[in-house]
């Protein structure tokens, strides 16, 4: 069988849905499979990163638009190329195809917090959305959380969902030398003790009140704060909490990390603040957990469900349960340990590999 896989999102930001895809593709095209598989990308840059492998063919399909991409694009490519299925790691899938179609979901905040998103994708979100899940032959949810909205808000029917969890990187879960975690803090102008925040900066993420939630405690205890990530959206006001409340020389912002740091950051951090309003499956919390840094996260939704016992659970909407989740891990040594014993272990049920065994059957499944 012949399995065209979707790939214009490939030149966006490099977070979690790029490092899903780029891992996903690396595991799954290397299994043993019967399938060929046709990689299809919008950008020529793209050309050529998974080309080398066996049964592997890489297809630039040049369109004007996203929309025209996914819609009449696809169709075209289905028929030419002679596909029997159309998976698309992220959203979306042509709706009139002449084949299977499978799309993975990373979320649905729009849903829960339509108010977080821009108009534009709001209005995507609310008409596009569910015509792809009505379509699609089975979608594929990185977390139950994810599951249980499609099922609540899409209507459909628990058969048609399946959720398969991200995977971690094994660099995270290795020991790092203090030769490389001393490269990382002088390359990164790190401070000895840190709490970290990684990722986007947007309305779920919740970075206001956790900077107000930070200002009560992190200056008082003498612990800096480095935010790994950057703006994004709708958070403009969020981020200027920073200067209005006085804190900016206890802020650290090194902006977008690259992927080798990144298990440096989180082996150096006392923990990784996360207590978002909305995540689907949060992969900042599985690499902190692999590399043995406490987490403290909101206590619903994707970040509880990830967490569980190995982070302390807050609630996201008020600021001071918030700051007294910070002081906890900030001044509980036992906590702090009993935690990142729990995280080692919840980390354990995370791999790429076996994300990608899981995919590769339900697009077998879907193909019988």
């Amino acid at each position: 069988m012949r399995i065209g896989i979707m790939l214009r999102h490939m030149t966006q930001h490099g977070g979690g849905v790029l490092v899903y895809t780029e891992n996903l593709l690396r595991e799954m095209l290397e299994l043993e499979s019967p399938h060929e598989f046709v990689l299809l990308y919008r950008d020529a840059s793209q050309m050529g990163r998974f080309g080398d492998l066996d049964r592997v063919e890489e297809v630039l399909v040049e369109s004007p638009h996203i929309l025209l991409w996914d819609q009449w694009s696809m169709r075209q490519i289905a028929r030419r190329q002679k596909l029997d299925l159309i998976f698309n790691p992220k959203y979306s899938v042509p709706l009139y195809a002449d084949c299977k179609t499978v799309f993975v979901s990373h979320g649905m905040d729009w849903y829960v917090m339509p108010w977080g998103s821009k108009w534009a994708d709001r209005m995507s979100h609310r008409h596009l959305i569910p015509r792809y899940a009505r379509s699609a032959d089975h979608i594929i949810a990185v977390s139950d959380t994810t599951r249980n909205h499609l099922i609540e808000f899409l209507g459909l029917p628990e058969s048609k969902v399946q959720t398969i969890y991200l995977g971690v990187d094994e660099a995270f879960r290795r020991t790092k030398t203090e030769a490389e975690l001393e490269s990382v803090r002088s390359h990164y102008k790190l401070p000895e003790k840190f709490f970290l925040y990684a990722g986007q900066i947007y309305p779920p993420k919740n970075f206001g009140r956790l900077v107000r939630a930070y200002a009560q405690v992190g200056p008082e205890l003498g612990i800096p704060l480095v935010v790994a990530g950057k703006h994004t959206w709708l958070c403009e006001d969020e981020v200027g909490e920073i200067d209005r409340l006085g804190i900016a020389d206890w802020v650290i912002r090194p902006g977008w990390i690259d992927r080798d740091a990144i298990p440096g950051f989180f082996a150096l951090a006392h923990a990784l603040l996360m207590p978002s309003l909305y995540e689907a499956c949060p992969l900042p919390i599985i690499e902190a957990m692999a590399s043995g840094c406490a987490v403290v996260a909101g206590n619903r939704h994707g970040t509880a469900e990830l967490a569980g016992d190995a982070g302390v659970l807050v609630d996201p909407d008020e600021v001071d349960d918030i700051a007294a989740g910070i002081r906890r891990i900030a001044t509980d040594p036992a906590l702090r340990e009993s935690l990142i014993e729990n995280g080692h272990r919840r980390a354990s049920e995370f791999s790429w590999p076996k994300c990608a065994r899981q995919t590769l059957d339900v697009l077998d499944n879907v193909l019988r």
